[in-house]
């Protein structure tokens, strides 16, 4: 059993953040005749374009997918305090998320319409704040691990 300090603050802190990447926005999109606004979700044209068509919705469903499955995954890790083993695991798929949850979103940003510019929101920083906070909780739990196997060695 891991003594369970700071590492459960340090997942509920990467949590929150990737809660808040997935629900809000991140940025605006900027072509010539009108701006989209840039959630998880989508890419969605904001207000009436000059030119008169609207154009549609660029669905983005798989960041949205990515991110939250990240946050859930670091929520589950809390509570899975008694098995040392699966709790590192998952810690280390959700870094491997939260690493594609950067790449996608900056991909979608840049790549998805050509000849635009990008806005990011202040939000963006989210994944990097949570891969952090993920990285500093398998080190803890890695530490306090160590530290009750030392002692299990004195009892014995």
């Amino acid at each position: 059993m891991v003594i369970q300090r700071w590492q459960s603050v340090l997942l509920l802190v990467a949590v929150v953040m990737m809660g808040l990447f997935s629900f809000m926005s991140l940025g605006q999109v900027q072509t010539a005749d009108f701006s989209y606004n840039f959630t998880a979700l989508g890419l969605c044209p904001e207000g009436i374009p000059t030119s008169g068509e609207t154009p549609e919705c660029v669905s983005t469903w798989y960041l949205f997918a990515v991110s939250l499955l990240s946050g859930l995954l670091s929520l589950v890790a809390i509570f899975t305090f008694k098995q040392y083993k699966l709790q590192k695991r998952m810690c280390f798929l959700t870094m491997l998320l939260l690493c594609c949850v950067i790449c996608i979103s900056a991909i979608i940003g840049y790549n998805t319409i050509d000849g635009a510019s990008v806005s990011w929101s202040s939000i963006v920083c989210a994944p990097f704040i949570s891969l952090i906070a993920v990285i500093m909780a398998e080190q803890r739990i890695v530490a306090d691990h160590r530290k009750i196997q030392a002692v299990d060695r004195f009892r014995d």
